[in-house]
């Protein structure tokens, strides 16, 4: 029995060192270190963090106002003109339209016919059917009353019966055509159209030769036959 407890105690002896084999070395300081590094870097990554997504962000914050600004420049509405610009505009068209009509000498208003239409000449385009149903009609109606407006010009049913001007430069050769009958008179009636207050217009006719100046009917005294027809052309 004593002999069993004393390898009992030796039996335990040899075990301790064991023991003591499995307790953990101490960290030496280069471990240390790279523990600390591994520990900080979490937390700098985290902290770095924001800063690119702020980045980000501030970049799809640029991006989306310049999408937005150009869509602004975009859908921003021109720029309308000035009431003294729309003016002069105006005038500038009606005295390229006026010399138009003194060029030619003879145009008709609208119609189409063996003189140029005015009317489509102010559109570029012939025109087909009434030339109140067009899109630019009341540019139309704009040019055609200050022609008819203006005192260089008369208005005659002359050309195939239909709305007529005639610039005072061929007017010695309607004269000097109607003196000698090759125009009947009612074809020499001027009549223009007055803008009455309630909007309505009406046409104030003044029959020939009531309309003609007395330096008109000079200059048609001088004319022949021959010279009137070359002035006003083959529509005669």
């Amino acid at each position: 029995m004593a002999s069993t407890g004393k390898r009992s105690a030796t039996k335990t002896r040899t075990n301790r060192p064991a023991a003591r084999a499995t307790k953990p070395r101490r960290a030496t300081p280069k471990a240390k270190a790279a523990a600390r590094t591994a520990r900080a870097s979490p937390a700098s990554a985290k902290r770095a963090a924001p800063k690119v997504k702020g980045a980000a962000s501030k970049a799809k914050r640029s991006a989306k106002k310049s999408r937005g600004s150009a869509k602004t420049s975009r859908s921003s509405p021109k720029t309308k003109a000035s009431p003294a610009s729309a003016h002069a505009t105006r005038e500038a068209a009606i005295s390229r339209w006026l010399t138009f009509v003194e060029q030619h000498g003879v145009v008709l208003a609208s119609a189409r016919g063996p003189v140029p239409s005015l009317a489509s000449e102010v559109v570029g385009e012939p025109i087909v059917g009434s030339w109140w149903s067009h899109p630019r009609a009341q540019l139309i109606f704009e040019m055609l009353s200050a022609i008819d407006d203006d005192v260089d010009v008369r208005c005659f049913k002359l050309v195939d019966g239909k709305v007529t001007f005639v610039h005072r430069r061929v007017w010695p050769a309607l004269v000097r055509l109607a003196h000698d009958g090759v125009l009947t008179a009612d074809r020499l009636a001027s009549f223009q159209q007055e803008h009455m207050p309630t909007g309505e217009h009406r046409n104030l006719v003044t029959p020939f030769p009531e309309w003609v100046p007395e330096e008109v009917a000079a200059a048609a005294a001088s004319l022949t036959v021959e010279q009137a027809r070359a002035q006003l052309g083959p529509w005669v």
